[in-house]
């Protein structure tokens, strides 16, 4: 059981975590009132406030929201695998691949659905190769495995690189978007919020063995934990929730990255809290983030990781700076 101190800190996440929705649907380049946006959620009446609300805020919301919460879960399971605090969701190549896949589609001309499809057939062809790659004499090193994954990556960003040069003037700046992060285009958020779900509930069945994992693999071993599935069953969850953000959103930086720091300040570094304080940290600062991006120089948008990058690369110096002191 966790402590009073941890369920406090993951009951203020909580309300954190609705006041952002509550404020994404609320704040726009069309303001509209608290009691209309209750009213739009709670009747199916129409009108402009409410079609605002119920088929563009909402859906957009949950999608940052869920997209925040994978990209930071899957941030504190890849600090674990490789051992590494500097470690984000993006380091073994996954977005990468991923890109490859949906700028493939927008520059063949495809929309839609095809271009998440794409991006998600791209991200288990990366997963697939480092997965092929990363393992030494049948054993996961964890140094291997990321050297192996920045090779990935690099690979992967000189074919993205490639398609921007050869990609037509009309494509290239929905191209460049989907690079940067985009929320415009998300719909439904059903399908990232339940992955985010599952893919929680899965992180907080490996908690114990990831608390143990992070202080090495001998002792981990020392105390029953079967270490080479143990990391293969890491490295596939948080495949599986890069992708599943990839999908959704593009490429947004710095939320994996941060965010497990952010957690582990406040909560140490039991992953039974780590994990859900995450998820719902993550989620609820994409979601901010989000409605910066479409408000700050409204009506036009702003890709939302241009504005998690201005946010987190000082935040992370801050927090770099705390962890030297």
């Amino acid at each position: 059981m966790i402590g009073t101190r941890h369920a406090v800190l993951l009951a203020a996440l909580v309300l954190l975590a609705a006041a952002s929705i509550a404020i994404a649907l609320v704040v726009g380049s069309v303001a509209i009132h608290p009691l209309a946006v209750l009213d739009a959620l709670r009747d199916s009446a129409g009108g402009l406030d409410a079609d605002i609300v119920r088929e563009l805020r909402l859906p957009r919301a949950v999608n940052a929201f869920a997209t925040g919460g994978l990209l930071a879960v899957a941030g504190v399971l890849m600090q674990v695998l490789v051992r590494n605090p500097l470690a984000d969701p993006y380091v073994l190549g996954i977005s990468g691949g991923a890109a490859v896949g949906a700028l493939g589609a927008i520059l063949v001309g495809a929309a839609g659905l095809l271009v998440p499809g794409a991006a998600f057939v791209g991200a288990a062809a990366s997963t697939a190769l480092v997965l092929a790659l990363g393992r030494a004499g049948g054993a996961w090193m964890p140094t291997r495995l990321l050297l192996v994954g920045v090779i990935v990556a690099a690979g992967w960003g000189a074919v993205v690189t490639f398609m921007l040069a050869v990609a037509p003037d009309q494509r290239l700046r929905g191209m460049l978007f989907w690079l940067m992060g985009d929320l415009s285009h998300a719909s439904g958020g059903g399908i990232a919020l339940g992955a985010l779900a599952v893919g929680a509930a899965a992180a907080l069945v490996l908690a114990r063995k990831l608390n143990l994992l992070a202080h090495g693999d001998d002792r981990a071993a020392i105390l029953g934990v079967e270490v080479a599935p143990t990391r293969l069953a890491v490295f596939l969850l948080a495949s599986a929730l890069t992708a599943a953000a990839v999908t959704t959103a593009g490429t947004v930086g710095f939320i994996g990255l941060v965010v497990p720091h952010l957690v582990r300040l406040a909560s140490g570094e039991d992953h039974r809290v780590l994990v859900p304080g995450a998820a719902l940290l993550g989620g609820a600062l994409l979601v901010l983030a989000d409605t910066l991006a479409r408000t700050l120089l409204a009506p036009q948008q702003l890709p939302v990781g241009v504005v998690t990058a201005l946010v987190g690369v000082p935040l992370f110096l801050v927090l770099l700076a705390r962890r030297s002191r």
